[in-house]
């Protein structure tokens, strides 16, 4: 592989407003391969700069590789590289002239399972390798119950290393039966399995040439062309505020404004809004966007809406529809994974972030813990430690306007902290549930944070 490999011809701006945008993310057990198989994605499909492949190329030669190590085009971190693992998630960019993609590769080790909920949190599509030599394993079946809780769409299963059991549909066929009653079984709605080999480079752009009896999509042509349906402009209209507006010059002495990111939805003039958790309604009367008046704005656009009443609303506030707004509750049930070292356990004091607005809390109870192996319900185990994935009953100091995660994930979604220094305990689904567990009576707490 030469060092002098050009880059595909970069897409002009016109190709790329014309393309969608698929996020996606890659997960799977040690050593199965997952940067190997997105070095090899950037690699075959041109998205590698000379200068990138050129140092690869030396740090493969100071390793006495022989070829181009492809995995190290997204190892970046120094102890990822020293030890041949990934450890963090890692973020990367590339565009085809079908579609642009941002992709996740996200660690396989065990312990560092709760990363993968950070890089699939938005993600519309995840890869998950398997090792065709052992089949799913429980860190498969782990990364498959997270993508289904997590509400993505689409589900890729790669069985990679199929050089090293001589190309065999059997062993492909076995591995994607098992995969996907699992899978379905998790209530995940799409699964396309596809076999190959990312050291090779088959079935990854190319088609491959020694598995004539796969008729499916590479890797690659899955991605340009799986449907991205997540359009969140239809969904239900929320505006987490983030910040108040009030510049009080002489050119602008009345304007109020406040600023945010359209989390799903649409906003227009002249809509009426209900300001939760207070339940004030007025009228948008303005929506600046980039300094210019709009009439209209949408999901992930960052706006400043002007409200026609002069009503209290402050940062954690949130702007909804008033004929779509979610209900304000202060008891909340929700499937978390625990990704923090220090255990969950009942009566934990903590915070709880939503949208733009954290409140106090109090874990009331642990219903049940999720085991993997069979998808049992685990009751009442009292804590939950790193990985874990359970239900939690949740009271809070303050009313939060909550959607069911089913219906939006970003709106249905919060994060527990810690209170003593600011550590990310939890990251919960709200209404999210494999199974429902037996009602359980509230744990009484006894320190002041009995809400």
């Amino acid at each position: 592989m030469s060092s002098t490999t050009e880059p595909a011809e970069p897409l002009s701006v016109e190709q790329l407003s014309e393309t969608t945008l698929l996020r996606f993310a890659t997960a799977g057990s040690v050593d199965d391969g997952k940067s190997t198989l997105v070095g090899r994605l950037l690699h075959d499909s041109k998205s590698v700069l000379a200068d990138q492949l050129e140092a690869v190329e030396r740090a493969s030669a100071s390793r006495g590789q022989d070829a181009p190590d492809l995995a190290l085009l997204t190892d970046g971190l120094r102890a990822e590289r020293e030890q041949g693992i990934t450890i963090d998630v890692a973020y990367r960019y590339f565009a085809t002239p079908r579609r642009r993609f941002i992709l996740a590769d996200t660690p396989g080790h065990v312990q560092y399972t709760r990363n993968m909920v950070t890089g699939a949190s938005t993600a519309e599509l995840t890869v998950i390798l398997v090792d065709a030599r052992n089949g799913v394993v429980e860190q498969t079946r782990r990364h498959a119950a997270i993508a289904a809780l997590l509400r993505v769409p689409h589900v890729v299963l790669a069985v990679n290393k199929m050089d090293l059991v001589d190309y065999r549909e059997a062993v492909f066929a076995r591995i994607a039966e098992d995969f996907t009653a699992y899978a379905t079984e998790l209530g995940v709605p799409e699964v396309t399995a596809i076999p190959i080999s990312a050291l090779a480079g088959d079935n990854v752009v190319e088609p491959s040439a020694v598995m004539d009896w796969y008729g499916g999509p590479t890797v690659l042509e899955h991605l340009e062309t799986v449907p991205v349906s997540h359009d969140l402009s239809h969904c239900h209209a929320r505006l987490p505020v983030q910040y108040v507006i009030r510049p009080q010059t002489a050119e602008h002495p009345d304007y109020r404004g406040y600023a945010g990111q359209i989390a799903a939805g649409s906003f227009r003039v002249g809509d009426e809004v209900t300001v939760l958790p207070s339940g004030r309604t007025s009228k948008i009367s303005g929506i600046d966007l980039l300094g210019e008046p709009v009439r209209v704005a949408w999901t992930t656009q960052s706006v400043t809406v002007l409200l026609q009443d002069d009503i209290d609303v402050s940062r954690g506030d949130l702007i909804v529809p008033s004929k779509d707004a979610p209900a304000t509750i202060q008891d909340v049930e929700a499937t978390v994974c625990h990704v923090a070292d220090a255990p969950l356990t009942v009566g934990h004091r903590v915070l709880l972030k939503h949208g733009t607005r954290t409140v106090k809390a109090i874990v009331k109870d642990i219903p049940s813990r999720l085991t993997l192996d069979d998808l049992s319900l685990h009751p009442h185990p009292g804590r939950l430690v790193a990985n874990d994935i359970g239900r939690v009953k949740i009271r809070t100091a303050e009313p939060l306007p909550v959607d069911s995660y089913a219906d939006s994930r970003r709106t249905g979604s919060f994060i527990l902290i810690d209170p003593s220094d600011g550590t990310t305990l939890t990251a919960g689904m709200v209404g999210e549930s494999f199974a429902a567990p037996d009602p359980v009576k509230d744990a009484a707490d006894e320190d002041g944070w009995d809400f």
